[in-house]
């Protein structure tokens, strides 16, 4: 008898050991593959960034280019410095009202677009002075809409908004759920190759937008860019 309680309670100690290092493989592996998805996610962001900020440079480029080739621009001086003030203004509010974005990309090529503007109203080359300081205005724009955006939408504790909105298609069918997690409700589905808009991510969970207007978490897995 005293063999048999022994063995059980070998037994017991056995399994709560066995318990608890499954406890501990199944937390490990949910933080290694949150990595994975926070790693993939930050990776389609900066491909978005990417291009988005070469599109931006090369468009401002051309034009300063045109600009310096006249020979006389059409623009004034009073016009110029006007705009850079204003774009200047612009920036300084866009960075009190939107603490996430005041180191963000967005926020950095606006500065960059308001210095070349200084510096060509500088040389006395107004055109593209004017033009430049435009470009900012217009990068502060989307960056305050898309604050107001951010607004309408609260966002949950722990969740982490891209800088630029992630350009996505829906790589097999999947559900849209209202929250960040399997056990939320579903609201819609998707087919493969639907496309999406991705604002922001929590864990394995990406708040997406799709076509007609209608939001929700998708898992990370089931979406690419596009």
């Amino acid at each position: 008898m005293s063999a048999v309680l022994i063995s059980g309670c070998a037994w017991t100690v056995s399994g709560q050991k066995f318990r608890e290092e499954l406890t501990r493989q199944t937390t490990a592996n949910r933080e290694m593959e949150e990595k994975l998805a926070r790693f993939r996610l930050l990776l389609l962001e900066k491909e978005v960034q990417g291009k988005e900020l070469e599109k931006r440079l090369e468009e401002a480029t051309l034009e300063v280019v045109r600009a310096k080739a006249k020979l006389r621009s059409l623009e004034s001086k009073a016009e110029a410095a006007s705009a850079l003030a204003e774009g200047e203004i612009a920036l300084k509010a866009l960075k009190a009202n939107v603490v996430d974005l005041e180191k963000g990309p967005e926020i950095l090529q606006a500065e960059e677009l308001l210095k070349a503007s200084n510096l060509e109203l500088e040389k006395e080359n107004y055109g593209g002075a004017l033009y430049l300081a435009a470009r900012a205005k217009v990068i502060i724009n989307e960056g305050q809409q898309r604050s107001k955006d951010r607004q309408k939408t609260p966002m949950v504790a722990g969740e982490v908004p891209f800088a630029f909105p992630l350009l996505l298609r829906v790589v097999s069918q999947s559900n849209v759920r209202e929250g960040p997690s399997l056990d939320s409700k579903i609201l819609f589905s998707l087919q493969k190759g639907n496309a999406l808009v991705g604002h922001s991510y929590m864990g394995l969970w990406v708040r997406v937008k799709a076509e007609d207007g209608r939001s929700g978490w998708v898992h990370y897995i089931l979406v690419e860019g596009r």
